[in-house]
């Protein structure tokens, strides 16, 4: 007897599927085999003793005529696809014609194994799984019955699960395969946008910033994080060679991720996010550079020692860091808090990593700023978004953003997680707890300051991704405060998946989850988003992030950053007047004097003359 959900396999493999009569299987997911299919892989039978079709008989011809006759708008499976090896489908059609499963079976052309680019793997609806059975225990009701997988090129979210079954939000009744298969398409469709590993094109970055395109830098680095989340969390290195690539790639000259050509547009924040997808790799255990190429650890670390140098920091409003890195740039005036919270992150999550407490201190001291200054509450936990130096950081932007909840969050349970001290572990809960109620208002996670009237950037649409994942990770080192945040986000996930309707293939993401339909906008953004709540949903198997005492292997250098281009120059400005430099300085005075009274008294005798 074929398996309902298997592979026939000869010279060519063709897919058996489900019709819409069948009955849910009784088995989970079949085993993964090579890349490109899926399921147990049988031969066709040869010697059955039931009858085998009879390829001259009339009836089985005119049923195939039938068949071959019914327009494509009324099969459920939608268009076939033809395969070249016609004599294989006759031969196939003839073996399951004569058996039982001949009105339960269809065949399409599978992919070969080593097509590029890699298609999206054939899944479930991962949040919307089979509903329970009678006992509630999590087993699926078989009595139910199912709607038919799509071809494997065209896979619709919810395709595959039962008519009229809920979409529960208790992640205990959710299939973890199921939910990193969705994950895996959700990443595919996302990194249709990455156009930089084509030829002529430069690694690491997505296409922009405006107006060439509608991403700047740093949400390139953001992507790279999010898919070594995914790497970590879901085992699938398909994306693994393209992260190496985008991340050396991107250091620039200092080491630093501060590559020249972004300079006209490059924030404090902008580099942190890439220090933290380094510090991400190193936590993650993912794969090391090159011994000649610079490690993760030590990226991190070089992202940090630049931010932590004097040139950053000022006076203006007691200290903190300004948005942009550059004098010149627009908005190096406002100090805000995302620049100051990826830093504090950073600071925590290298101080449990290394134990070296000059991080640590960095990190209380930007805390102790923020709560000075007025941008974090101390008595309702908000986070505002940020103020100008101008006016000694008085004019307060009171939005407030998910991921400045998240990142300090995070950096707060890093720190609880790596000192046990019960400071940070109320920091970590009181900003969890706000968090919470302020932007899951309904189980569902909103940007507020944007998404309700519209007006969310590029770069806002990818928030909400940051919030899951961030807190995902801070019920692995703050366990106590799980069982809040768990619930949250597994039904915040159900509805972000349940909008993947959009685009071409009809199973794209837009960004207002709570209105639970497609909203009309999708790109990077609001894949990342949906990608990185999927991705939280698989926490509770992931492995918790290492330090170099716990397994990690990413070698580090305190002393990272010294070669930073920006520090070079901020030297070379600031070095000490020598007497050369006041002879020339005499000798120009001079000349430029000598010459305004030559033209002046040129002018006065021309004048007397007329």
């Amino acid at each position: 007897m074929l398996p309902l959900d298997g592979w026939l396999c000869t010279n060519r493999v063709v897919r058996v599927l489900e019709a819409d009569n069948t009955i849910c299987p009784t088995q989970g997911n079949p085993p993964t085999g090579r890349r490109g299919e899926k399921g147990p892989v049988v031969a066709l039978p040869q010697n059955e003793s039931r009858p085998k079709a009879n390829p001259f008989d009339p009836s089985h011809h005119r049923r195939r005529r039938r068949r071959r006759r019914r327009p494509h708008a009324a099969s459920p499976f939608g268009p076939r696809v033809r395969t070249h090896d016609q004599s294989l489908v006759r031969l196939a059609r003839s073996v399951i014609s004569a058996s039982a499963l001949a009105p339960i079976v269809r065949f399409a052309r599978c992919p070969r194994p080593r097509d590029r680019p890699r298609p999206p793997i054939p899944f479930d609806h991962a949040l919307a799984p089979h509903p329970l059975g009678p006992a509630g225990r999590g087993e699926p009701d078989h009595r139910r019955r199912c709607s038919p997988p799509l071809l494997h090129r065209f896979p619709r979210y919810g395709a595959s699960g039962c008519r009229g079954a809920d979409r529960p939000a208790d992640p205990r009744h959710l299939r973890p395969e199921a939910i990193r298969r969705t994950a895996g398409t959700v990443a595919w469709d996302m990194m249709q946008y990455y156009k930089g590993n084509l030829s002529g094109a430069t690694p690491g970055i997505l296409p922009g910033p405006p107006p060439a395109g509608d991403y700047y830098w740093w949400e390139a680095g953001a992507m790279w994080g999010t898919l070594i989340d995914y790497w970590a969390w879901t085992g699938d290195a398909t994306y693994n060679d393209e992260v190496m690539t985008a991340m050396q790639w991107q250091v620039g000259p200092g080491r630093d991720y501060q590559p020249p050509n972004v300079t006209a547009s490059l924030g404090n924040d902008d580099q942190a996010f890439w220090g933290m997808s380094a510090m991400l790799a190193a936590e993650s255990r993912f794969p090391d550079p090159p011994a000649d190429r610079p490690q993760w650890l030590a990226l991190a670390q070089a992202v940090f020692n630049t931010q932590a140098a004097p040139d950053r920091h000022d006076q203006d409003c007691g200290g903190g860091m300004h948005w942009q890195i550059y004098s010149f740039n627009t908005g190096y005036d406002y100090k805000n808090s995302i620049a100051n919270g990826c830093f504090f992150n950073l600071g925590a999550r290298l101080y449990r990593y290394t134990g070296n407490e000059t991080y640590r201190d960095w990190a209380v001291r930007t805390w102790d700023w923020m709560e000075a200054v007025g941008y974090l509450d101390a008595a309702t936990y908000a986070i505002y978004d940020g103020a100008h130096g101008k006016h000694n950081c008085t004019d307060i932007n009171m939005a407030e953003f998910s991921y400045n909840n998240a990142v300090f969050a995070q950096g707060a349970a890093f720190l609880y997680n790596a000192t046990e001290d019960a400071v940070w572990k109320a920091r970590t809960e009181r900003l969890v707890s706000h968090g919470l109620k302020t932007f899951f208002p309904e189980g569902v996670a909103v940007e507020l300051p944007c998404e309700k009237p519209g007006t969310c950037t590029t770069d806002m649409l990818s928030f909400k991704g940051f919030l899951h994942r961030w807190y995902a990770v801070i019920t692995q080192m703050v366990p106590s405060i799980s069982a809040s945040i768990a619930p949250m986000l597994a039904k915040s996930a159900a509805a972000a998946i349940r909008q993947c309707t959009g685009g071409a293939f009809g199973r794209q993401c837009g960004f207002q989850w709570a209105t639970g339909t497609y909203d009309g906008r999708t790109g990077v953004s609001q894949q990342m988003s949906v990608l990185g709540a999927v991705l939280s949903q698989l926490i509770g198997d992931a492995k918790s992030p290492v330090t170099a005492k716990s397994g990690g292997t990413s070698k580090g250098d305190p002393n990272a950053g010294a070669r930073s281009s920006l520090c070079e120059s901020c030297r070379r400005n600031d070095r000490p007047v020598t007497v050369g430099d006041r002879v020339g300085a005499g000798m120009l005075t001079f000349a430029l004097v000598a010459l305004a009274t030559g033209l002046f008294g040129w002018i006065i005798m021309d004048i007397r003359d007329s």
